[in-house]
This record gives C-alpha cells, sequence and structure tokens, in this order.
C-alpha cells in the first residue's frame, strides 16, 4: 500500500464510469482487479438525548464501510478541538488533568467487523437515528441502519506501481452524484504532504489522466494536510506516555550511546503512513470529508 491521491469529479455523466474503464485500458494499458464498493450511513444524536449536552447541540456521526472495516466520525460542535486545550506540563498534577475535555469535537474510530456499530448502538440502547430515520421515532430498527449513500464502481492496476478506484456515488434513491476517483502510488508509504489546498503533484496528473476528455468537467482534488491529520490521530494519554518515557531514557541513553552505531532501532513505518489500515483510514476520513462538504451525508 502507499501514498493515495482522491478527486471529485462533480458533473460526470451517467456513463461517466464507462468512459474512465476505456481510457484505461485502452491508453493505460491497465488491469481490471475488482469491485469497488463502499456503503456510508449518517446519524445524529436527538437534541437534549446526552445527559449534560447543550439542548440545541446535535453530534453526528458518519460511518463508511471499507472492506472488513468501518471507520466512524463523530463531531461535536460544542466541543473544544485539540488546539484550545494546552498540553500540561510533565509532572503536572490531578488539578490540571480536570481541565481536560472527556472528548474533543472530532473522534475517529476504527470498528471490526461491519455490523459491529449497530450492534454496539443497539446493545447500548443509544440515542442515535439515522439521518433518514425519522425523527420521532427513538427506535433502533432496520431503517436506521439501511445504507445513505454508496460508491460503486471498478478497481484497476496500472502497471506495477499503480492502483486507481473509480466508483458512481449514488443516493439511497438510485441518483448518481458524480464520482469520486482515488490514485495509490505503491513504492512510497509516506510522503510530506502539501499544503491542505493542493495534493502531490504525482498523484494528482495520473488522476487527470485517467479522466476522460469531456467538455467541461468539475473536478475537486481532496486533500489533508499532515498537521490536520496528525490532529485526527492524536492520542492526549499516548503523547503524555510518550513524553514520561523519553524523559526516564535520558539517563540509559547516554550510557549506551556509545554502542549505538546505526539505525536498526528506528522503525520502518510509523502510525498514520499509508501502510495497512492506516491507508484504509486516510482514504476513509478524505471520502467522509468529501460527502460532508457537500451535504450528501
Amino acid at each position: 500500500m502507499g501514498i493515495t491521491g482522491l478527486a471529485r469529479w462533480i458533473n460526470a455523466p451517467t456513463t461517466g464510469l464507462e468512459l474512465i474503464n476505456e481510457n484505461i485500458l485502452r491508453n493505460h494499458n491497465g488491469q481490471f482487479r475488482s469491485r469497488w464498493q463502499l456503503s456510508v450511513r449518517s446519524y445524529r444524536a436527538m437534541p437534549g438525548a446526552l445527559l449534560g449536552a447543550n439542548p440545541n447541540a446535535e453530534r453526528t456521526m458518519c460511518a463508511l464501510t471499507m472492506n472488513d472495516n468501518v471507520f466512524v466520525l463523530v463531531d461535536d460542535p460544542y466541543a473544544p478541538t485539540r488546539a484550545d486545550i494546552p498540553i500540561p506540563p510533565s509532572g503536572s498534577d490531578a488539578t490540571n488533568r480536570l481541565l481536560e475535555p472527556p472528548h474533543y469535537r472530532n473522534t475517529f474510530l476504527t470498528l471490526n467487523p461491519p455490523g459491529a456499530l449497530e450492534q454496539l448502538l443497539a446493545l447500548l440502547r443509544a440515542r442515535w437515528i439515522s439521518t433518514r430515520q425519522n425523527a420521532q421515532s427513538q427506535s433502533f430498527n432496520k431503517q436506521a441502519i439501511s445504507h445513505q449513500l454508496t460508491i460503486e464502481g471498478n478497481i484497476f492496476a496500472i502497471g506495477n506501481d499503480w492502483i486507481v478506484r473509480a466508483g458512481n456515488v449514488i443516493l439511497a434513491g438510485g441518483a448518481i452524484k458524480g464520482m469520486l476517483l482515488e490514485a495509490e502510488y505503491l513504492p512510497v508509504p509516506t510522503m510530506s504532504s502539501e499544503p491542505a489546498d493542493k495534493t502531490s503533484d504525482l498523484l494528482s496528473n495520473l488522476l487527470l489522466s485517467v479522466l476522460p476528455n469531456v467538455r467541461d468537467a468539475k473536478t475537486v482534488a481532496v486533500t489533508i494536510s499532515d498537521a490536520q491529520w496528525e490532529d485526527v490521530l492524536w492520542d492526549r494519554e499516548e503523547e503524555l506516555n510518550q513524553m514520561q518515557q523519553a524523559g526516564s531514557s535520558d539517563v540509559d541513553d547516554k550510557a549506551d550511546e556509545l554502542f549505538t552505531i546505526g539505525d536498526e532501532d528506528v522503525p520502518t513505518h510509523k502510525k498514520g503512513d499509508w501502510v495497512g489500515v492506516d491507508r484504509d483510514r486516510r482514504s476513509a476520513f478524505l471520502i467522509i470529508g468529501a460527502l460532508k462538504s457537500e451535504g450528501l451525508v
């Protein structure tokens, strides 16, 4: 798995998927690998249902199913972001910990198997309802777990270095709302990203090349900066533990530094690289963000 770029073809025609398939097969010598299928559901917490919550607040939750995992993004507009809360100094007492919020504005989770979210909500009788469900109905029934949106298309390999995914964005009623295109460059698992509003030239050039020559096509790159992604992955407890471990190991490091001759202990991959489930996490986060920005979920 490698770095991935995502693009949205907003005004793709109903024949857009066939045009892209033909372009990849004929002009890029691509090979069909498999079908690309994602499903997205969105929920909201009923106002006033959460103990101690602002009665006007409404949390939203989007769940994207990809392969055997479900990626869940919870958004609480009344909760602070990471930047709003200062990190307590090392050795701070419990008083400072009381200032920490129970959660931040965005919480991004990975669940497995695909039905785990519905089972958890039903078991806890959580007061979340599907955005497709009648607001007066508080029961968690089959209507609440129906797919609100699906992405259906194909996955192609171009040579040994590229994987291209292209799919229609299909609403629950069957209407097609453009397409999503994803290019994955396998040789590189990590790369310092461009600014938040720009994608890598390497990825953008490939995405542009697989688009058919259609007049007035409207395409938008979907990106996230390294800083934004680190904020999504951030874990306060993990960060504090790392700080404590770094401080306690200083003495040992000085004693052993004469025998350090290489980088054998440096990990090949770090958390957040485009590897394994982390690649899928980044892809899912970008897709959810793109759909939310257009009001599709």
